[in-house]
């Protein structure tokens, strides 16, 4: 009886999150039709929501704000040009080897900087990350320098190159799995004890759990994330420079959270989806897609500090039928 309580709540959730995702897949595609240019716009989302999705440990959960993001992706595009274009192998080591040296790197960059929080911690990271820029652009025998590296292969499954579509599909399958991810550690033990730590790190460390500890983990597992929204962006425009990562995804990305809602890792993601929506592709204010979006900010901010989300549950609680009174 006990397993058979257990698993009920578990297979909802597990339906809950397939229903979502499926309706994400739907409603997208439908927007986005046959048009290449809304597909480039989904593959931009894909790549927002993937660095969203790997600052959300670290900084929303956690409350780090580490700024060398931007680095991590830029990673992840790097290792997937490298090793398909300069070394001849699948694009998918690249993947893995972009994953792998993001969370090394910020590993060491957490262990050495484990008692720096605030603005202090984003000063050392950000300092990081524009070093890192200026590396990708002398390193010309690695990264093809201020060029780049260009005529990188689509990754290709048993033998079979996927077409366009099919990409941004899996693009698309592929941030709703990372969101649900995400999304299952926040509600976890690890997940509570992170936030707990944020809030109560003397708490926490008298049950013998180390919030430095947590507080790595999430740094790590970040950026093993964020190397995959560069590695995806690489193969949807088959080449990189060193400019494609710059600082303003990284500002960007801290926003995505507050405008989706930090509530939910679904928060990132559909934070990307406004920001891509509102700076790209707003009629009449593509040449000013920034300034409309600080604004939107600053409303969710006065107005709804919980994001769309917080705003969304809001109204169907005022709506939801309240239960009968027991009369005695």
């Amino acid at each position: 009886m006990v397993l058979t309580a257990t698993a009920e709540p578990r297979a909802r959730t597990a339906l809950r999150e397939l229903s979502l995702c499926l309706v994400v897949l739907a409603v997208v595609l439908l927007w986005m039709g046959p048009s290449l240019y809304r597909q480039d716009l989904v593959f931009l989302t894909a790549t927002y929501a993937l660095v969203a999705l790997g600052m959300y440990l670290p900084f929303v959960l956690a409350g780090s704000l580490s700024m060398a993001y931007s680095a991590y992706a830029a990673i992840g595009a790097y290792a997937v040009a490298f090793l398909s274009v300069k070394s001849g192998l699948s694009p998918w080591w690249g993947w893995l080897a972009g994953m792998l040296i993001s969370s090394a790197i910020a590993l060491l960059i957490a262990l050495a900087t484990r008692k720096l929080s605030g603005f202090y911690l984003a000063a050392v990271t950000l300092l990081f990350a524009i070093a890192f820029e200026h590396w990708l652009g002398d390193a010309v025998e690695i990264t093809g320098g201020a060029s780049g590296i260009s005529n990188i292969p689509v990754p290709a499954l048993f033998g079979w190159a996927p077409p366009r579509y099919a990409q941004v599909v899996a693009a698309i399958v592929f941030v709703c799995a990372v969101a649900v991810f995400i999304d299952r550690l926040r509600r976890s033990a690890w997940g509570i004890a992170l936030s707990a730590a944020r809030e109560n790190a003397p708490a926490v460390r008298s049950t013998g759990i180390s919030p430095p500890h947590l507080t790595v983990v999430a740094l790590a597992v970040g950026a093993a994330i964020a190397s995959t929204g560069g590695a995806l962006f690489t193969v949807s425009v088959q080449a990189v420079t060193p400019e494609t990562f710059g600082l303003d995804l990284v500002f960007l990305a801290i926003f995505m959270p507050i405008i989706g809602g930090r509530g939910s890792a679904w928060g990132a993601a559909l934070g990307a989806l406004i920001v891509v929506a509102v700076t790209l592709n707003m009629p009449g204010f593509r040449g000013s897609g920034e300034l409309l979006l600080s604004v939107v900010v600053l409303v969710i901010l006065l107005l709804e500090p919980g994001g769309v989300i917080g705003w969304a549950r809001g109204i169907f609680a005022r709506w939801r039928p309240s239960p009968p009174r027991e009369t005695s």
